[in-house]
């Protein structure tokens, strides 16, 4: 690959697309000969942090880097960036990779779920992963005493409860947490950074960057797989270990183990899902319940063993979600004995002290 270091990086401005959205796309294209792609889905990793966390500085190293990418980046809002992805179907073939670089205010929450329930956008690009810049040195401000600009309207989340900002719903929805400007705070504070992103998202993998370079971009910033695998939660542990600090009804992660199913329990298992995803209301076996509760569900992932040797995957965001049998995506089945039990974790608000595991395990019996 011939470099590109002199070339300008690949925009999609789109808030000129109204005029002229043709015009204004401009794909970083290195010369290599371009293969037909007509068949086979865009992955697309969303960039979003607060101003002054480094995105575009880091988009561009990532433009520098011989990464034998065909790049094409969407800047600005959620909104407008769908509109921006949708032009740049027609173009298929003079690009391989999209990132999308939302604005400093964007909840990538809100894009996310279109690439399950948009049939478009689903048949021709698929999500990778979303990646959130923090500023080591503004993030815990960000969150504990943000401006007005900052804060999320509760009617949004139709909940009451601790205030809640832009910073933690960019943080508890990231698969990646780039944690950047390490050189500017100290070692203590760089920790109590570290483990305030980890008690809103215990799933997230975090890597710490100076000046916004990454050694390695296969797998920490670029083909992700967030959504087609579920290794990650092993590494998080069981309960209400993950909390943010600032209140108990506050983001925090969630984990809850789920026992070997038997092929007739993943109905009650979708319907739990439902009850919960949906409508928030934790079903209480035995007990009619019709009101909603106190807690929002910003992200779900999960691996469900069943009896009869298959592995599912649970990917979700907000109330939108999928269960997929691994072995379509090339995991292969495994002896019954050799199952394990699965687990399943949330990420959101007021989650804690409300019997999530036991609500679970009553809905399967």
């Amino acid at each position: 690959m011939e470099s590109i270091q002199d070339e300008p990086p690949d925009l999609v401005d789109v808030d000129a697309q109204e005029n002229d959205s043709a015009s204004n796309v401009k794909l970083d294209t290195p010369k290599l000969q371009l293969d037909d792609l007509s068949l086979s889905k865009v992955p697309l990793t969303i960039f979003t942090g607060y101003l002054g966390a480094g995105k575009t500085t880091l988009v561009n190293y990532i433009l520098k880097e011989q990464h034998g990418k065909r790049i094409a980046v969407i800047l600005n809002g959620l909104d407008t960036g769908v509109a921006a992805i949708e032009s740049l179907i027609s173009r298929r073939g003079t690009f391989d990779y999209i990132i999308l670089e939302t604005s400093g205010l964007a909840d990538p929450g809100n894009l996310a779920p279109l690439f399950w329930v948009d049939d478009g956008l689903g048949s021709t690009i698929y999500l990778d992963g979303i990646v959130t810049l923090v500023d080591a040195k503004n993030i815990l401000l960000s969150l504990d005493e943000p401006v007005a600009s900052e804060t999320v309207e509760e009617s949004e989340h139709q909940h009451e409860g601790p205030l809640l900002t832009t910073a933690h719903l960019q943080i508890s929805h990231a698969d990646v947490v780039i944690i950047n400007k390490c050189d500017v705070v100290t070692h203590d504070q760089l920790e109590k950074v570290k483990g305030r992103v980890r008690s809103i998202n215990g799933l997230a993998k975090m890597h710490e960057t100076r000046f916004g370079e990454i050694p390695q971009l296969e797998g920490v910033l670029l083909d992700l797989h967030a959504y087609d695998q579920v290794e990650m939660l092993d590494s998080v542990s069981k309960g209400h270990s993950h909390l943010d600090p600032v209140s108990l009804t506050s983001i925090s992660t969630l984990t809850l183990q789920l026992p070997v199913l038997q092929p007739n329990q993943l109905d009650k298992l979708e319907s739990w899902l439902r009850s919960v995803l949906w409508e928030s209301i934790l079903p209480i076996p035995g007990k009619v319940q019709a009101e909603e509760q106190a807690f929002t569900i910003h992200r779900v992932k999960g691996q469900i063993p069943i009896a009869d040797g298959r592995q599912l995957m649970i990917q979700g965001v907000r109330d939108i979600f999928e269960i997929v049998d691994k072995s379509i995506i090339g995991s292969e089945k495994v002896d019954a004995a050799e199952i394990s039990k699965g687990k399943i974790v949330l990420i959101g608000k007021g989650l804690m002290g409300l019997g999530f595991e036991e609500s679970l395990l009553g809905g399967l019996r």
